[in-house]
């Protein structure tokens, strides 16, 4: 897509119409991890936290994404992409979008561990698997 086609102006941090797919889990995977280093390497605890301060939003998102992921049955299939290979982007990973507030709101609930329809911690990070999980109500 043109970029400057953009009716925002490309404001995507400000931006309420900024959507996730599971075709963006690692990429944004792999910016987290890059941030996190950065803040390790940082020359002072000040600076490293800032780093940590700014990017929380965004972790919560990512997280929240996999949460979403997860309970759609979506998390694997996201993270088994190889986008060097051609895809077809009518495939659920692809075409389900969720919008980021949502997905940092959802990231950012510490709650979920005590809810009793929680079935499994997964292996992928801290997204839990939920037992009955209406997918539509999930899709924005």
């Amino acid at each position: 897509m043109n970029g400057g086609a953009c009716p925002w102006n490309l404001d995507c941090h400000n931006c309420d119409k900024f959507v996730l797919s599971g075709a963006d889990l690692l990429y944004w995977r792999r910016k987290r991890e890059q941030w996190r280093l950065l803040a390790e390497g940082a020359p002072d605890d000040s600076t490293a936290d800032y780093l940590h301060r700014y990017f929380e939003p965004t972790a919560r998102a990512i997280d929240g994404l996999e949460k979403a992921l997860a309970g759609l049955g979506l998390l694997d299939d996201a993270l088994a992409l190889d986008l060097r290979k051609p895809q077809d982007y009518f495939h659920r990973v692809w075409s389900t979008a969720f919008r980021a507030a949502d997905l940092a709101d959802a990231g950012g609930d510490e709650d979920d561990e005590d809810d009793e329809d929680v079935d499994e911690r997964s292996e992928y990070s801290d997204t839990c698997t939920v037992k009955d999980t209406d997918s539509e109500r999930d899709v924005v």
